[in-house]
């Protein structure tokens, strides 16, 4: 099967299918999607070291099933992120374990539905799972949430469905496209997080904020979430810290602090590892009633290493509005 590795160059290569495990999935890959956990792998590869199959973000069909799996059914169309353990998607075969998979939406196109599981379960989590937002818009409704990064993947999903659980949302961008982007998809109010966020934040009427999911640079924001966040409040971030964190500049308000990190479960095989399966399909059920919008905004084709090198290079940019993907083999 054709395949793409990093060694650390990328390149196309040819490899054998993999074997199947009890509760894997064969897939057949259809599309695959970018994110900034590929970038950060594969410049983890020193020349010398064992070439790594990136890619956790995929949309395809199911091609054979371990003989303890039993959600799908050859010839289903699926999508899904993975683990990070594993090989990962960015060949024409590839094995998940089915607790990790959601069925593709059917109103998507398969480079749109590869472009949601990674971004769409760390958003969810993130919001639902950490923040403690209500997904069905109950208890919270009408409490302010920054987004710092709210262009970016994440950020794209997570301001539809805090939007959906009822929140007030806040979202950082610092230009014009990124700006009317995040306008799109739903965001109440929007700042430019190139500069400083108090007295924005001030004109807009928030003297601080409920709550705070930076999907950007934990490192280069603390000291402002510290300052914005209100007593009893809950901050997430996603992007490790690369200096020490001063928490007790929490401590006096009793601010939550928690890191989100969609890999968490799969990494230590958590008995409710299903549960991102069930959030997979949750998120295709919205998809296909129109309640979220796709946030694919750029799709290059086939599926090979130039294009990924394309793809990778747009990511390190630092300029990417939504997500990007590959489709099709040549």
């Amino acid at each position: 099967m054709r395949a793409i590795l990093a060694t650390p160059a990328l390149v196309d290569t040819e490899l054998p299918e993999p074997v199947l495990g009890p509760h894997d999935l064969l897939v057949r890959i259809e599309a695959v999607a970018v994110n900034p956990i590929d970038t950060k792998l594969r410049a983890a590869v020193g020349e010398g070291d064992p070439p790594r199959q990136l890619g956790w973000d995929a949309a395809g069909v199911v091609a054979a099933t371990g003989e303890g799996a039993g959600r799908f059914r050859v010839g289903d169309p699926v999508m899904f992120a993975g683990d990070a353990g594993r090989a990962g998607c960015n060949a024409e075969a590839v094995l998940v374990d089915e607790r990790l998979v959601g069925r593709r939406p059917a109103r998507l196109s398969w480079a749109e539905a590869a472009s949601v599981p990674l971004t769409g379960l760390t958003a969810w989590e993130a919001l639902f799972e950490r923040l403690d937002l209500d997904p069905a818009g109950g208890s919270g409704r009408g409490r302010s949430l920054l987004i710092l990064g709210g262009a970016g993947g994440v950020g794209s999903i997570a301001i539809q469905l805090a939007r959906r659980a009822g929140a007030v949302v806040i979202a950082s961008a610092s230009r014009p496209e990124s700006a009317a982007w995040v306008r799109e998809l739903g965001a109440d109010h929007v700042v430019d997080h190139h500069q400083p966020l108090a007295p924005q934040l001030a004109a807009l009427g928030f003297a601080a904020v409920d709550r705070i999911a930076n999907f950007s640079d934990t490192d280069a924001y603390w000291e402002v979430m510290a300052e914005l966040i209100a007593p009893l409040g809950s901050i997430v971030a996603i992007v490790g810290n690369r200096q020490p964190l001063d928490l007790n500049r929490l401590k006096a308000k009793s601010v939550t602090f928690a890191w989100e990190f969609m890999f968490s479960r799969s990494q230590f095989q958590t008995p409710d590892m299903g549960r991102q399966g069930e959030i997979l399909d949750h998120l295709a059920a919205l998809l296909e009633a129109g309640e979220l919008r796709p946030t694919l905004c750029r799709t290059l084709s086939p599926i090979n290493a130039a294009n990924l090198v394309v793809a990778h290079a747009q990511l390190a940019s630092g300029s990417t509005i939504g997500k990007i993907a590959l489709v099709g083999w040549d």
